[in-house]
């Protein structure tokens, strides 16, 4: 398997290790947005047959440790991966099947929202998710 120079120099940049095992996992989340392992999993062995699950685990730890993958865990939903790290963006999630969508920040830039009282945190991040029924739910449901 061959990986991108994109995917090579991210990872030198976040001063990690360029090794197959995770440019195959960057890989499978930038082609798989808000994926759960399993997904992740497969894709990896498209490339990389021989990949381990505790291979792809280790990658997922070391990439979202860098800063260059995040985790997201919707309320009743496993643990789910994406390569949008750069902002501070929100979720849409769909009650019905479980679809998730990016959406920029509600108001101004990182955090989006204030409290009104911060307890002397110094706030860098909102994490706001918004439910409810996708299109194609909302059409079924009608």
């Amino acid at each position: 398997m061959t990986s991108s120079p994109a995917i090579e120099q991210s990872l030198r940049d976040a001063g990690l290790r360029v090794t197959r095992q995770r440019a195959a996992v960057m890989d499978a989340v930038a082609a798989n947005p808000h994926a759960e392992t399993s997904t992740i999993i497969d894709h990896a062995r498209s490339t990389l047959p021989e990949i381990s699950h505790q291979a792809v685990y280790d990658a997922l730890h070391a990439l979202t440790d860098a800063g260059l993958v995040r985790c997201i865990e919707p309320a009743g939903s496993v643990a789910r991966y994406e390569s949008r790290t750069d902002d501070n963006h929100h979720h849409l999630v769909c009650r019905s099947c479980g679809r998730i969508v990016d959406i920029d920040c509600t108001i101004g830039a990182a955090p989006c929202l204030t409290p009104a009282e911060d307890h002397g945190f110094v706030i860098d991040e909102a994490e706001v998710v918004f439910w409810g029924l996708c299109p194609s739910c909302s059409a079924q449901n009608a």
